[in-house]
């Protein structure tokens, strides 16, 4: 090209943004932090635009979205070239929220979506994430899916409180062991798949950590980095649902957490898959890394 003549224009499928459902979670942060850093457009979307602008600064674009409130979907797709969908733990009837979101992005033009899943989605059909990937699948919009196992921030949200509180890990896992992955890694890959569609669409990643761990082992990293005893009790399945019902937890969601935790005794959480270090071209996030990057989250006040 000619260095005196102006560079062509960038297509307008590049300029327009990429919607971020979940936006102030865990996972919806850092996909958000992650695009952010590479320059890529980002909206994020919240029930609440302010939350959504005090968890991630007043230079984000914030629209409203209530996947309850259809009539939100339309206005926060303006502009939008591709979409990271993800399920609140409370919103158990995807078919009714998700899936709606997911034709209305179709219908609005929306190029690409990547569907934050689970490990085993494709063949627990319990799963509300299978409902989820089989209407993608059976869709017109390309989509990315990305099945993670338990994330290491579980420790840090899920089960923080019992460990600042109680000293405790408590889950009915038994001896069950986790491949652990840092929901930092996850979201690196979400980001890649929007800025190389191409390598990513059609495609089903199952992400975990380096190695499986034990709660007995993840017990042992929060003591040693904490400089205080933790303990992993092992809870029944009955006893874990009661702990969380009266940690005032929806139903649905007792279920849904109870069964991943009970399979865990089964070996469904221990397999180490090689795809994410393969996405990222490093290893992986450990279980010890997130937990001495993020000690002050079980501190305990003075």
């Amino acid at each position: 090209m000619n260095p005196s003549q102006p560079a062509p224009a960038a297509s307008a499928s590049a300029r327009r943004s990429i919607l971020v459902t979940g936006a102030t979670g865990n996972v919806g942060r850092e996909v958000v932090r992650a695009l952010r850093a590479r320059g890529v457009p980002v909206r994020a979307c919240d029930r609440d635009p302010a939350r959504a602008r005090r968890a991630l600064g007043d230079d984000v674009e914030v629209a409203p979205l209530d996947f309850a409130r259809p009539a939100t979907f339309g206005p926060a797709l303006v502009g939008v070239r591709a979409l990271f969908l993800m399920r609140p733990p409370a919103v158990a009837n995807v078919r009714d929220t998700l899936l709606p979101l997911v034709d209305a992005a179709a219908a609005g033009g929306v190029e690409h979506v990547v569907f934050l899943s689970v490990a085993g989605a494709d063949t627990n059909r319990w799963i509300p994430h299978h409902a989820v990937e089989a209407h993608l699948r059976a869709g017109r919009v390309a989509w990315t899916l990305l099945r993670p196992g338990f994330f290491a921030q579980n420790l840090g949200d899920a089960y923080r409180r019992d460990i600042v509180e109680d000293d405790r890990l408590y889950v009915p896992a038994g001896d069950g062991a986790a491949a652990f992955v840092d929901v930092r890694d996850v979201a690196e890959v979400a980001a890649l798949a929007f800025a190389a569609p191409d390598a990513h669409r059609g495609r089903a990643w199952t992400l975990t950590g380096p190695a499986a761990v034990t709660f007995a082992e993840a017990a042992a990293t929060l003591t040693a980095t904490l400089a205080r005893p933790i303990a992993y009790v092992p809870a029944s399945a009955l006893g874990y649902a009661r702990h969380l019902r009266r940690r005032a937890m929806p139903l649905a969601q007792i279920a849904v957490q109870t069964v991943l935790h009970v399979g865990l005794r089964f070996g469904q959480g221990a397999p180490v898959d090689p795809t994410l270090a393969r996405l990222l071209e490093r290893p992986p996030r450990t279980l010890g890394d997130y937990v001495r990057d993020h000690a002050d989250l079980w501190r305990r006040p003075p």
